[in-house]
């Protein structure tokens, strides 16, 4: 399949505001890529339409040729940049939870995360850093054996040497025949894992392009990039 997801005339208004205004692009298999954009750019609203949760004002999106709803939902695993899990779990509990909610649950690959992000079953989520459990949400999103992971702020006001733990788990971890839409800020830490980059400003998409592409054509970063569109 060379369309993985497609989004058409996406738009979504909150009274008066708009959030998204028009937005359309397809993702192929395989592809890692970023959703870029400024705080209140309309990256959470986007991701969290395209994951069924909340509906669009206007336009159509599909997963695998399947519109988006109840179908959808045992193909797209998505992470949001809140925690999902409850102070009273032990990681192990967390692990429990997901295997009973999901039927495409991955234990033994949601152990493997765990030993690699040096993280012990019997802690209790209470007392997980920052950090930590940014580390946890992953292991817990990329468990599930999907075609589309979404997450939105994985590294989000994590230490650097944490960040690099959780995107060495990324590329470690995701299959290689599904996608990863990656929603940040942080441009400069995180382009080098990323296959693609969409800059999403004002609600609209001002660039969708390979990241290969963006250097040869450029001569910079992605990240010069994103300040020279965003002024950041």
């Amino acid at each position: 399949m060379d369309t993985l997801l497609k989004v058409n005339g996406v738009s979504k208004r909150y009274g008066s505001k708009q959030a998204l205004g028009n937005v359309s692009f397809d993702i192929g298999p395989g592809k890692i890529i970023g959703l870029l954009g400024s705080n209140g750019s309309g990256k959470s609203t986007l991701m969290q339409i395209i994951a069924g949760l909340t509906p669009s004002s206007s336009g159509e999106i599909s997963v695998m040729g399947k519109k988006v709803g109840r179908e959808t939902r045992s193909l797209i695993s998505y992470m949001p940049d809140r925690p999902l899990t409850e102070n009273w779990m032990r990681i192990k509990d967390a692990v429990a939870f997901y295997s009973d909610f999901y039927a495409d649950f991955d234990a033994q690959k949601a152990r493997e995360m765990l030993d690699f992000m040096h993280l012990d079953e019997k802690s209790s989520v209470s007392v997980l850093s920052k950090g930590m459990n940014e580390r946890l949400q992953l292991t817990l999103a990329l468990s599930r054996n999907v075609n589309l992971y979404l997450l939105d702020e994985p590294i989000g006001g994590v230490d650097p040497v944490a960040r690099g733990k959780i995107l060495d788990a990324i590329v470690r971890f995701y299959s290689e025949d599904s996608s990863l839409i990656i929603c940040t800020h942080l441009v400069r830490d995180m382009e080098r894992i990323f296959d693609e980059v969409m800059f999403l400003k004002d609600g609209s998409i001002a660039l969708h392009e390979e990241v290969e592409s963006i250097r040869m054509k450029n001569g910079r970063s992605v990240d010069d990039m994103f300040k020279e569109v965003f002024g950041e």
